[in-house]
């Protein structure tokens, strides 16, 4: 790999030895997967995905603490992952003693690390960090060091930025050297699509669904995503970028996707067209009968297939403001049709702090928490991590929750008939 005089130095141990074995990590990354040289970080802010106090990860948090001794701190301000506790959220005596004496006991630690680290603020604890109410919305063509899949893969598709799929500690270590190895979705190449997937579906397919499909299919490697325009437009508004925003975390998780092009929408693919193909893409056809067959297969896993829901999440990745409204305006509708007053499964919408200070300035809050659904910051994944709550029948409309837990998929009409009627 070609390391500037600069790059070289600090390897060298010009900036003292804890900034050399940030160098030399990156450097060995980077040979790892064939990049050629290291280049700058050019987005104004970072994104963590490490998050969480967990009492086993304390090698995490020695490592921190050396960085922050040394001063090495991070280059950019970041936003980091949501937080995994809620005290609002459903648990019983036991599960919340496991909580807080068993699984998170550093979280408050772990929190004072970040902001001496440079976290953005009390607010940035996220998964969307990219919604306009948090602020870490980086510009097209910016090259970033961020983790999170579901973040990783909307920046580089949604909004034209670099970014590969990183593992968490290897973003703050680009943020705090400045340099990422050039490899992958950093490079042209990398972001050509080897995949062609044509959508033949007779109605606008759920987002979540559709993009666990494709990361199956595709894994890891890039789809050109051909025919969905018909169906959320060719314009890139607040509509369309939330539907991507769930449609995204879906194939990111579902398989390994860290970037998608959609004809006539997304940036590159709005610019180059069919050129970002690239010869000898393998082709993958979806109809209503494909998605289908994809929702059947979901293993359901349950101790008991037939059990009554016990808890619902919504929001995996994060609701944005326009979903909280509309969720606010089905659940009522939903209510008033079956006759009811409250949601009949405990219910728990998942958002952004920013996101939900400034929903709470709306009418639509007080007409949530009327209608019985909690309105929460934490990360779903991390309350499910619990081996009570993992035991617990939880249903979700998030194909990242369904895969990473024990949770049951169920698309957002079925949600919200099992929440309202307790169908």
């Amino acid at each position: 790999m070609y390391l500037t005089d600069e790059q070289q130095a600090i390897l060298n141990g010009s900036k003292g030895e804890t900034h050399a074995k940030v160098m030399k990590t990156l450097v060995m990354y980077g040979e790892t997967f064939g990049a050629d040289k290291l280049v700058p970080v050019t987005s104004k802010y970072n994104h963590l995905v490490t998050s969480f106090g967990l009492k086993m990860m304390k090698p995490v948090f020695d490592l921190m603490q050396q960085l922050i001794d040394a001063g090495a701190v991070s280059a950019q301000q970041f936003s980091v992952d949501p937080r995994p506790v809620d005290k609002n959220v459903p648990a019983n005596f036991l599960q919340n003693f496991i909580f807080n004496k068993i699984m998170y006991t550093s979280q408050e630690s772990y929190e004072n690390q970040l902001k001496e680290l440079g976290l953005m603020n009390e607010d940035a604890f996220t998964c969307a960090c990219y919604l306009d109410q948090v602020g870490n919305k980086p510009e097209k063509g910016e090259i970033l060091s961020w983790a999170e899949s579901s973040a990783v893969v909307y920046a580089n598709s949604v909004l034209g930025a670099r970014c590969n799929r990183n593992s968490g500690i290897m973003d703050i270590m680009g943020s705090i050297a400045g340099f990422v190895p050039n490899f992958g979705l950093l490079t042209d190449e990398g972001r050509k699509a080897t995949w062609i997937v044509k959508i033949e579906t007779t109605k606008k397919p759920e987002a979540q669904l559709l993009g666990s499909a494709i990361g199956m299919k595709v894994m890891e490697d890039v789809p050109y995503i051909t025919g969905l325009d018909k169906w959320i437009g060719r314009e890139l508004n607040e509509q369309a970028c939330t539907y991507l925003k769930d449609f995204g975390a879906a194939t990111a998780s579902n398989g390994a996707v860290g970037l998608y092009h959609v004809e006539n929408l997304t940036p590159e693919a709005a610019e180059q067209g069919a050129g970002l193909i690239a010869e000898g893409a393998k082709v993958y056809v979806i109809d209503d009968a494909e998605l289908q067959r994809v929702q059947d297969e979901y293993p359901v896993m349950w101790k008991n297939t037939d059990a009554k829901p016990k808890l619902c999440f919504i929001g995996c990745p994060h609701m944005s403001l326009q979903q909280l409204k509309d969720w606010t305006e089905r659940v009522e509708a939903g209510l008033k049709e079956s006759g009811k007053k409250k949601v009949c499964i405990p219910t728990v919408f998942t958002t952004a702090p920013a996101v939900r200070k400034e929903f709470e300035t709306t009418e639509y809050a007080a007409r949530l928490k009327k209608a019985g659904v909690v309105l929460s910051c934490i990360c779903p994944l991390m309350y499910m991590n619990n081996p009570l709550c993992k035991a617990m029948p939880v249903i979700t409309s998030s194909n990242k929750l369904r895969t990473y837990t024990t949770a049951r998929y169920y698309t957002e009409a079925e949600i919200l008939e099992k929440i309202t009627k307790g169908a």
